[in-house]
């Protein structure tokens, strides 16, 4: 029997260890219509040698016994098992359907059935029924008869019938299904181009009415036309009916296609018509033209005099301007006066108040001087009586205290009179100073005294014309030098001379201004900037913005500043303001002869700038592009001698002479090997600014002879033999021997490389001269870059009023594509050269986890580095159309205006930063920033969270360590606090905003360097 109930589980497919029984064997054979699938169930052998095996195997447990089947005893051979019935098969759970040997196919199969091989049926050896059961003394089970299983198998084979049956019902059903979903899909599709169509239709016949309807205006504005100059212009009535013609050809055809509005274009065409025929009477009835050419003729006579008396109109209006300017002036002027009057009238008054004062104090202390007499009678009447009472002895204490009293309050009452006479006497003298400073400001309006009322590119173009006089030798070097120092202190005459000037010709300006000559006194230094960089005309990286904010901030200061660059190609022309080239050639020296340089002059923000175009054969500045050329080491030493000699040729005596940078490092050694060793030139001293220590321009020492240095001399390890390759020659390292004063942009990036790890090779050398080595940082434009005024911008703000920020926000993910869906998502940004020293992968993973914090990500910046430029390229194309990524590898000017004013917070990861003005910038727009603590960045952001600094000074967010995870740390503390506090945030987006940067307190710094220099200087000089 239980062997009975293992088959049975096998042919549902439960798969259950089975029972082992001696001398039994199966095996079923599996036949079909088609093709046959043999299965077979192999039983385990065991040994029938142990009598205590086959009494365990006679032993059935009841639990063996499977669902559904009812087992009887034996109470005789016709005893039946019962059969499975079909619904306890279909009901069944779906994996007593499956056996590990079958497949889907079997069941899938319909016309599989299972048959029992006559011969070799099943064969049971009968097996000893001695046993009894341990519980209930047990009853021993029948042998099942092979009918009973054949029926049993048989059911199990129809109920798999059935349900493979159900199942391919199920099937079919599928696929009908299937098959109307497509014919559904096909029509939709059908309904959706019909609907594409007929929209398409409608869009064509809207064009067409709305044509239609712009036909019948025009004809109607045309009758009205035509009834009012019924008997004047025949001509225009041809050029109508021309017209008419050639509108009716244009929109007739598309009439006619527009069906619905078939009525209304008969009706216009039949107006039309009518139209057509009035025209056809007018134009006859117009035939002679003639009469209006002769109008046409005597209207242009009349306009001809109408232009002339326009331009006189024009010149009287020019003039009377002028004339409006100078009353503009001379009313403020008075009004200056007047207020300064008024001003003198009420301390007059307030020190007639003291002295009424004072007055009155006097005769009170006249007062008590009578009672202290009356007392000091008294007191003699008492000693004269000798009373000796001891009254009247507490009665002249007390009178002596008394006096004692007054005699303190009439020398406390004598001081404050005597300070209020000298306060009196001192008012009178600043009462009669002042109107000396009135009466001398007054006469000196005619006698030179210096004039603010006109912009620095005034100055500055007065300037170059001087120079050019000069270089042209139309005037001599020392009216050149009297008439430049003239303009250097703003002299009124010499505007009043060159405005004198518009209008005539080059000599008469010249013979003007000689008559101004005076011997005038210095207000400020002569400082010549000698750079391969200036902002905005040639600008690479913050070398240029640094030129001209300094310069800027120093001629604000008195100072008379101007820039010698390389006339570059690549410039922007379209800033240089008055830009023209000298009447002139100059020779320089290079590898052993004299070659031409072309002199340019202009003007660039205010400053005058001197550009040397260089007729070299090589070409030197016609490359398209500022750095990176194969002879770099020739070209700037190229320019650094033409720079020097300009200003020996031009008789040029500056004060200081500040070069930039390995480019114009030469000038150092130039001038004093050569200009200076020779007499050239010895008035200046020589400011170095080093604005990254890792580019030093190291060369072979043959190089450095073409401009004429003498490399033996010069090839020490003082001098400017490198450091790490002593067969090369570092121009940097030169600079910096050479020079009076040696600079670089921060404090804590001159501290960085004086240290081996960050001096890139030049630390012993920069130890050594660490006397005249320092740090100052750098400033930036606050004019170019303010929200306020920022004309890049579409909505300007400032820190009372950030409104204009939230919606240059909206703008710039508008025109980026970025998405709007929630305006207080966070925006951070990134501006910058993708070098490794700026820490790309660090940038490239603030990308990431700006995404995985919430935000919004935006770069602006191209590599000059191929591998990392196509990395980004990469990056860049997989965030292609992202909502919340944009990446913009190249430099825009405007666009990174709007960046720096949309942006909330702004990333510097920088792996060193000598400098870096770009968090500066962004705290002027109000982008928070998140930068690592290095050069730079070090001293000018300081973190919220650092209970060390100041609580006024802290202003973003900073990490030390140049990895993701300190890079992770100060991105959370940002986000964070933009999230969860938000009066923290904008309280520090106001700070930040409010912070100065501008060039004041740096530009401060360097005349004190330039001042002492010069001073020491001037000393040495005296003593020889």
């Amino acid at each position: 029997m239980a062997m009975t109930t293992d088959l049975f589980a096998l042919v549902l497919g439960l798969a259950r260890p089975v029972p082992s029984y001696s001398g039994l064997i199966a095996r079923l054979p599996i036949a079909g219509g088609g093709r046959s699938i043999g299965v077979s169930c192999k039983m385990r052998q065991r040994s029938l040698s142990s009598q205590h095996r086959r009494q365990k195997n006679r032993k059935v447990s009841p639990k063996r016994l499977p669902l559904n089947m009812n087992i009887q005893s034996h109470d005789g051979e016709n005893e039946e098992v019962q059969n499975v019935t079909n619904d306890n098969i279909i009901n069944a759970p779906l994996d007593t359907l499956s056996s590990p040997v079958t497949d889907t196919s079997f069941i899938m199969k319909t016309d599989e059935t299972l048959t029992v091989s006559g011969e070799k049926d099943i064969l049971v050896n009968s097996i000893d029924g001695g046993g009894h059961n341990r519980g209930d003394g047990g009853k021993q089970l029948q042998n099942v008869r092979l009918e009973d299983l054949i029926d049993m198998i048989r059911n199990a084979e129809k109920n798999i019938l059935l349900l493979n049956q159900a199942r391919v019902r199920a099937l079919e059903d599928l696929d009908k299904i299937l098959s109307e979903k497509e014919a559904l899909q096909a029509e939709i599709n059908v309904l959706a181009i019909k609907l594409a169509e007929t929209d398409a239709r409608i869009r064509v016949a809207a064009q067409e009415k709305v044509k239609v309807e712009l036909l019948e205006s025009q004809l109607e504005e045309l009758k009205n036309e035509m009834s009012s100059r019924n008997s004047t212009e025949g001509g225009n009535i041809v050029e109508y009916e021309s017209t008419s013609r050639i509108h009716n050809a244009e929109f007739l055809p598309l009439v006619f296609n527009a069906s619905p509005l078939d009525e209304e274009l008969s009706s216009l065409r039949k107006e039309n018509m009518l139209l057509m025929q009035d025209i056809h009477s007018l134009k006859l009835k117009l035939g002679d033209v003639e009469q209006t050419e002769e109008r046409v003729s005597m209207l242009e006579k009349e306009k001809s005099l109408l232009v002339a008396a326009v331009n006189e109109l024009e010149f009287r209006l020019s003039v009377s301007q002028e004339d409006i300017s100078k009353l503009t002036v001379v009313k403020s002027e008075c009004r200056t006066l007047w207020e300064k009057v008024e001003n003198l009238q009420a301390l007059l008054e307030n020190a007639t108040q003291q002295t009424n004062q004072a007055v009155k104090v006097l005769e009170q202390n006249h007062e008590l001087q009578r009672k202290v007499e009356k007392l000091e009678s008294s007191l003699e009447e008492a000693n004269a009586s000798k009373v000796s009472s001891e009254k009247s002895e507490h009665h002249n204490k007390q009178l002596l205290q008394k006096i004692k009293l007054l005699e303190e309050r009439l020398q406390t009452s004598d001081q404050e009179l005597q300070s209020h006479i000298l306060f009196y006497q001192e008012s009178v003298k600043d009462f009669q100073n002042t109107i000396n400073k009135l009466e001398e400001e007054g006469r000196g309006k005619d006698h030179g005294e210096p004039a603010d009322d006109m912009p620095s590119e005034f100055w500055s173009r007065l300037l170059l014309t001087i120079d050019g006089w000069l270089f042209e030798k139309k005037i001599s070097s020392n009216d050149a030098k009297l008439l430049r120092e003239m303009a250097w202190k703003r002299d009124n005459q010499i505007r009043d001379a060159y405005l004198a000037c518009k209008g005539k010709n080059e000599q008469e300006a010249v013979g003007m201004l000689l008559k101004l000559i005076l011997s005038p006194t210095r207000l400020g230094l002569n400082i010549v900037h000698i750079a391969a960089e200036m902002a905005p005309v040639a600008k690479v990286g913050g070398l240029g913005d640094v030129v001209t904010g300094l310069s800027k901030a120093l001629q604000r200061n008195g100072h008379l500043v101007e820039i010698i660059l390389p006339k570059y190609d690549c410039m922007q022309y379209e800033r240089i303001t008055d830009l023209k080239a000298l009447d002139v050639d100059m020779h320089s020296y290079f590898d052993g002869q004299l070659f031409k340089n072309k002199i340019w002059v202009g003007t660039v923000e205010g400053l005058p700038v001197y550009f040397v175009e260089p007729h070299h054969p090589a070409k030197f500045f016609w490359r398209g592009q500022v750095y990176g050329e194969h002879d770099d080491f020739k070209r700037f030493s190229f320019f650094s001698r033409a720079a020097l000699e300009f200003l020996h040729q031009a008789g040029k005596k500056p004060d200081i002479i500040h070069c930039h940078d390995w480019q114009t490092a030469f000038v150092a050694p130039l001038y004093w090997d050569i200009y200076v060793a020779r007499g050239f030139m010895n008035s200046a001293r020589i400011c170095f600014t080093c604005h990254n220590f890792e580019h030093q321009g190291t060369a072979a020492a043959s190089e450095l002879s073409s401009c004429g240095l003498d490399v033996h001399r010069l090839m020490r390890a003082d001098r400017m033999q490198d450091n790490s390759a002593h067969d090369k020659i570092n121009p940097t390292k030169g600079a910096i021997v050479y020079s009076n004063i040696v600079t670089t942009v921060s404090p804590t990036y001159a501290q960085e490389v004086c240290t081996a790890e960050g001096g890139h090779g030049l630390h012993e050398t920069l130890n050594y001269h660490a006397m005249k080595f320092v740090g100052i940082l750098n400033g930036i434009d606050a004019d170019a870059w303010n929200p306020c005024t920022d004309p890049f911008l579409r909505f300007q703000y400032n820190a009372d009023d950030l409104q204009g920020k939230a919606e240059n926000k909206d703008a710039l993910r508008k025109q980026l594509k970025l998405s709007s869906s929630d305006v207080s998502q966070p925006v951070v940004a990134c501006i910058t050269r993708l070098v490794p020293q700026k820490g790309v992968h660090l940038i490239r993973h603030a990308i990431y986890r700006t995404l995985e914090l919430g935000g919004q990500f935006l770069l602006l910046g191209s590599s000059p580095v191929p591998h990392i430029q196509r990395e980004f390229e990469g990056i860049a194309k997989h965030f292609q159309n992202h909502p919340h990524v944009q990446l913009l590898l190249k430099y825009d000017e405007a666009l990174s205006h709007l960046i720096y004013a949309a942006s909330d917070m702004f990333i510097v990861p920088s792996i060193f930063e000598p400098c870096g003005l770009t968090q500066m910038i962004a705290m002027r727009y109000g982008s928070v920033p998140i930068v690592r603590r290095t050069g730079g960045l070090n001293d000018s952001v300081f973190d919220v969270d650092d209970d060390t600094i100041p609580l006024q000074y802290r202003n973003g967010f900073t990490f030390l360590t140049p990895n993701e995870e300190g890079l992770n740390g100060a991105m959370e503390r940002a986000f964070d606090c933009y999230m969860n506090r938000h009066e923290v945030w904008q309280q520090l987006v106001q700070k930040d905003m409010r912070i100065d940067f501008s060039w004041g307190s740096s530009a401060a710094q360097y005349e004190d360097l330039y001042e002492k220099a010069v001073a020491r200087a001037r000393a040495a000089a005296s003593r020889v």
